[in-house]
């Protein structure tokens, strides 16, 4: 959930109304949002520098607002005051339109060449805007947000603002290698190549984490104008040469991205949110992109769309008694105009700036933030229903009280792990094991998702040499399988794993705990090795020592293994006491 920060003055001037704390802390939960503190910037330096300020009277108040992550056109505050403002009645909804200018169109022409490395690009133009320096800095903070959120930090979209009246098009949209791309970055002194801003902002707080979406591609992406003066080296930074400043009259705004819908959400968030300072309110301009095969596509779209609900079906969801006009009024509140028709149907119009609203649910969810959640009367179902608990996870629990009276202590450990702790610590190769692999890993010890619970429960005992012999641990969880037959590619399965760790190996130890649990469970010792019970078959694995290891079968099926670790496992784990373990899949015994 994105935390904003907006100035409480400037916030009170827009809505025409002084709040107190709490007054507004009120306002924000009747309208779904929540009032996460209220602080002052040298608080906040204060509190990154490790100590605490009181508030100054005199200082600048800033309220700190949690959004819900979906709802992309409240994260200013110029969208936020207009959002409140129509929930409190006080303004009309707005119409937003692309619109097309007296003159010819401004375009942007593609390269087939972009298509290889960031294959879309939208774009729209803010005519005749007038920004001061506060709404200059609410544009330069949601572009941040809105990179930070929907973005994915600029890996999907990356946006980049200009002075038009800098700038001539049309313009051009290409790929080169990086050697070939020169142009002056923005706010530096001289030209560098594609490869030089590479090493100029590999240091950089900011820039530093956006390098790597592009750093490696054979031609990076870079916008032209007729001039051939470059705007932009997406997703890193903008030219020098076009910046805006307070000065600037006419916006204009391209998104590139490697998502085409995102980047037309992107699009309209900024437009909706700012075209309110243009000379004629809540207009943006339109721009031509022609694609590398001729297609012609104008953006923004600014698209509204009209969807039909029941009101029985909203009352019945919400348990409220509101009459269609009612839920309409409240609809209203939340900018989602609506009429009523057909006595109990409502057409409910979806603006441009609502691209949460996805599903007939969500609307649904609009009707009970409008009606208040705390307004909506308590009743006690009509039918009766008994709650209980999933069987998986109640043998799961069962089996650890089993464990823990065995005298086994449990364990809680990563559900990631290393390839090395996977595989070759176990003596088998990473190709040879259905892992799923994380494609970005943040550090060399979560690169897979384990596939077994031993790794975890061999780095838990070596973390633990201080203490007495000997170390009886287990783990009941999940492992993650790669599994083509999902829907995701993976699967999860329940697993029981513990390692008995002592002077001696222990191997009675474990197989009597094997037996213990099947006890338990009602699975008898088969005796003629049949399908009627469980029995131990010899088995080869490299993480156990030769012929002191055992295949578990029961019901005719192998569920897990059983055996005497090799001291060349124990060793790549830094022990140097015997261990002894056993894992099985209990999912068989559902």
């Amino acid at each position: 959930m994105p935390t904003i920060g907006v100035k409480r003055d400037l916030l009170f001037k827009a809505l025409g109304k002084t709040y107190s704390d709490e007054e507004f802390q009120e306002l924000c939960f009747q309208f779904g949002l929540e009032l996460d503190e209220v602080t002052t910037e040298k608080q906040m330096i204060a509190r990154e520098q490790g100590y605490e300020k009181d508030i100054d009277a005199s200082e600048e108040v800033i309220y700190k607002i949690d959004i819900p992550a979906n709802r992309y056109d409240l994260l200013c505050l110029e969208s936020l005051s207009i959002g409140l403002l129509i929930f409190l009645n006080k303004i009309s909804i707005p119409c937003y339109k692309a619109i097309k200018p007296k003159t010819e169109l401004e375009k942007i022409v593609m390269s087939s060449e972009c298509l290889k490395v960031r294959g879309h690009i939208v774009a729209a133009i803010l005519r005749d805007i007038t920004l001061t320096q506060d709404s200059y800095n609410n544009f330069i903070d949601l572009q941040d947000k809105l990179h930070q959120n929907i973005g994915r930090k600029r890996s999907l979209v990356s946006i980049g603002t200009h002075d038009l009246d800098t700038i001539k098009g049309p313009f051009l949209y290409d790929a080169k290698p990086p050697s070939e791309i020169y142009f002056k970055p923005l706010n530096q002194e001289k030209e560098y190549t594609g490869e030089e801003i590479m090493e100029l902002y590999a240091t950089h707080a900011q820039l530093k984490h956006y390098l790597p979406i592009i750093k490696d591609s054979p031609v990076y992406p870079v916008i032209y104008d007729n001039n051939g003066i470059v705007l932009s080296l997406p997703p890193i930074i903008n030219g020098n040469h076009s910046k805006i400043t307070l000065n600037t009259k006419n916006i204009f705004i391209e998104c590139t991205a490697t998502d085409l819908t995102k980047a037309k959400i992107v699009l309209d968030t900024v437009v909706c949110a700012f075209s309110q300072y243009c000379s004629t309110k809540y207009t943006a301009e339109i721009v031509e992109v022609v694609y590398p095969n001729k297609q012609t596509f104008y953006y923004p779209d600014l698209k509204y769309r009209t969807e039909e609900i029941d009101c029985k079906k909203a009352r019945n969801y919400i348990g409220i008694n509101e009459t269609p006009e009612q839920i309409a009024t409240l609809l209203s509140k939340m900018s989602l105009k609506s009429t009523v028709k057909d006595h109990c149907k409502l057409d409910v119009e979806i603006p441009p700036t609502r691209h949460d609203v996805i599903h007939h649910c969500d609307i649904y969810e609009d009707i009970a933030i409008a009606y208040g959640y705390n307004e909506i009367e308590k009743t006690v179902p009509h039918m009766s229903t008994i709650a209980a608990e999933l069987p998986l996870n109640k043998l799961t629990d069962q089996m650890r009280i089993e464990l823990a009276q065995a005298g086994f202590t449990e364990a809680l450990t990563f559900s990631l792990c290393s390839r090395e702790d996977l595989a070759d610590k176990l003596g088998h190769k990473i190709e040879d094991i259905p892992a799923v692999h994380i494609s970005n890993p943040k550090t060399l010890e979560f690169q897979v998702a384990r596939t077994t619970l031993l790794p975890g429960l061999l780095k838990t005992i070596c973390s633990n040499k201080k203490m007495p012999l000997p170390h009886k641990i287990f783990e009941v969880s999940d492992v993650v399988l790669r599994d083509d037959t999902m829907d995701v590619g993976a699967r999860n399965n329940r697993r029981l794993c513990a390692v008995y760790a002592n002077k001696s190996a222990g191997f009675e130890i474990i197989h009597g705990l094997i037996d213990r649990m099947m006890t338990v469970l009602e699975v008898p010792w088969s005796t003629n090795k049949d399908e009627n019970g469980y029995y131990l078959r010899a088995a080869n694995d490299p993480a156990y020592f030769p012929q002191r290891c055992a295949e578990i079968v029961c019901y005719g099926e192998i569920i897990g293994k059983l055996g005497v670790l090799h001291p060349d496992v124990l060793s790549k784990f830094e022990l140097n006491i015997p261990c002894s373990s056993m894992e099985i899949d209990i999912e068989q015994f559902l």
